[in-house]
């Protein structure tokens, strides 16, 4: 069991749920507020996507970004800053002509996914381990992609977590450790339930946890209804957890969540079964992070 347990928060997240919640994170204001409100409630680390304020629909501009992290940076909150590299993989594909993509699709190159990244340097960034089907969408990261993405994290001394959805995922994010594409002590994150990847159970969990080498750091959650038992599950395996409304948006059913609600839920989880949770200085100092410049 991991007795010192970092809590990651994962603000808004880029999928069709201001249409499904009151209050998702949508402006650049609102998600540096939320961020620093999960802060306070006890998360070490704030995930972050950012959206168009007009429309609320995912967005990769960089100023949207810039001013997030501006906000954060300026306010009195030190949580560590996780931006996405993730956007620019979704393909949709007309169910009549294959070779035609449709409406949905935001298709672009390593180098324009890491725009963001390369201009604001943070702590983390993530990096998707693999093409996959993802819901009725096809989310695309091949192994040159990440290879580069990996190898300017290294240059700009930015942490990569790797996300994982699965196995298939790990098998490459392995690989690209014996390439020395990544710096010790490497950070996964296990990214449970999402259709169609790996199921959010304890089998699940422990397979890819065993996986693991020896002295990462891992991280793992579930979607919806199985984001508090898997905060349990995780921690019971000796990793650390996530929670936000990017994975959840309900405290019980009909209740909305915010996120600093899952983040306090996930505290209480932790200190309920004897744990601690990790302060931010611990938690830079357990990832082996930078702090920020």
């Amino acid at each position: 069991m991991n007795n010192e347990v970092i809590i990651s928060c994962a603000i808004t997240g880029a999928g069709n749920t201001t249409d499904k919640h009151p209050a998702i994170p949508t402006s650049p204001a609102e998600i540096a507020n939320a961020a620093i409100a999960a802060n306070l409630a006890g998360a070490s680390i704030a995930h972050i996507h950012v959206r168009d304020p007009e429309t609320g629909a995912p967005s990769r501009r960089v100023d949207l970004y810039q001013e997030v992290v501006e906000r954060i940076r300026d306010s009195d909150s030190d949580v560590i800053i996780n931006l996405t590299a993730g956007m620019g993989g979704d393909v949709m594909l007309d169910p009549n002509d294959p070779h035609k993509t449709i409406e949905g699709t935001d298709l672009v190159s390593a180098v324009e996914r890491m725009e963001h990244i390369e201009a604001l340097k943070p702590e983390i960034c993530t990096l998707d381990c693999g093409s996959l089907n993802f819901g009725n969408s096809l989310y695309v990261s091949t192994p040159e992609m990440l290879t580069y993405m990996a190898e300017r994290c290294q240059q700009l001394g930015v942490k990569p977590e790797l996300e994982i959805f699965d196995t298939g995922n790990l098998v490459f994010a392995l690989h690209m450790m014996k390439q020395g594409l990544l710096d010790a002590p490497a950070l996964f994150q296990l990214c449970l339930g999402i259709p169609w990847g790996a199921p959010a159970d304890t089998a699940t969990m422990k397979l890819m946890s065993d996986m693991l080498p020896e002295g990462s750091n891992w991280a793992g959650f579930g979607i919806s209804r199985m984001q508090m038992p898997m905060v349990a599950q995780a921690m019971l395996l000796g990793g650390n957890v996530r929670v936000g409304l990017e994975d959840n948006l309900f405290l019980g059913k009909g209740n909305y969540a915010s996120n600093e609600q899952l983040v306090s839920n996930a505290v209480t989880i932790i200190e309920s079964m004897g744990a601690q949770v990790a302060t931010v200085t611990r938690a830079r100092e357990i990832l082996g992070l930078r702090g920020t410049q």
